[in-house]
Order: C-alpha cells, then sequence, then structure tokens
C-alpha cells in the first residue's frame, strides 16, 4: 500500500522501481531515503536515494556507507548500508510504502520507522552533489 502524504526528510522508506524503469536503472524493489522535503507544485512526487547492502567496487564520491540504529528488518541486514547518490531519482508516493517487519498479534502489520539525523542528511546530499558532478557545492552544505 503506497504512502499518501509527503514524507519528512531522512525518513526511510521501500521503493518499488519495478516497472516504467530499465537496466541499468533501478528496477526492483529497495530502500530509499527521502532527502527531498515536500516542494510546492510537485503534488505526489517525492526525491529519494537508494540504499543497497552491497558496498560498491570501487566506492566512489557519490557513495556513503550509513548505519540505521534500528537496523533494518533482516531482508537487508548488512554491516553497512550504501547510499547509491548518483541514482537520485524523483518518484511518485504511489512507489513508495513503509517497510514491514510482521504483524503484530491481531493481524495488524508492523513497520519500520526511522528518520536520520541532520548530519547524516547532510552527507548524503554532499554525495549526491558529487553524482551530479557538483562537488563544488559541497562547502555550502
Amino acid at each position: 500500500m503506497a504512502i499518501r502524504e509527503h514524507p519528512d526528510t531522512g525518513t526511510v522508506l521501500m521503493c518499488d522501481f519495478g516497472g516504467g524503469f530499465r537496466v541499468p536503472e533501478m528496477v526492483k524493489r529497495r530502500p530509499v531515503i527521502v532527502i527531498s522535503p515536500r516542494i510546492r507544485g510537485r503534488p505526489g512526487l517525492c526525491t529519494i536515494v537508494p540504499l543497497s547492502t552491497t558496498a560498491p567496487t570501487p566506492a566512489m564520491d557519490y557513495h556513503c556507507r550509513i548505519d540505521l540504529d534500528p537496523p533494518l528488518p533482516d531482508r537487508w541486514v548488512s554491516l553497512g548500508l550504501w547510499v547509491k547518490a548518483d541514482m537520485i531519482c524523483s518518484v511518485s508516493l504511489d512507489r513508495l510504502d513503509f517497510i514491514r517487519t510482521g504483524k503484530h498479534e491481531d493481524g495488524r502489520r508492523k513497520y519500520y520507522f526511522h528518520k536520520l539525523s541532520r548530519q547524516t542528511i547532510s552527507g548524503i546530499r554532499g554525495c549526491v552533489l558529487a553524482g551530479l558532478g557538483l562537488s563544488h557545492l559541497t562547502k555550502h552544505l
């Protein structure tokens, strides 16, 4: 089920990149981080960067490793997650969902809720600038 409201910057969500994307673009479900606030005139759109459990080879300026506390559910457990800031993307809220962690005893779904710190978001934005070839702007973060 898709989210209905624009999430806060730094929120960790799940994005379904299936349908409409092609390799080498993202083409599967994966965790993402919201990196933009709600922007007037862009209803229903959210700017995100995807996360990977696999370390990039080689690591570039547009990659950074983050640790989530609490960690993601078992399926995505790894020694750190890698931000793929070169894959920045604006997606419909219809592609985004909260990360499911199981079910309550009464059958209701449980969700993972986590919002990154401002310091971590600032580091990710620096990686995004590097991914866009705008590293010289990081001094303004």
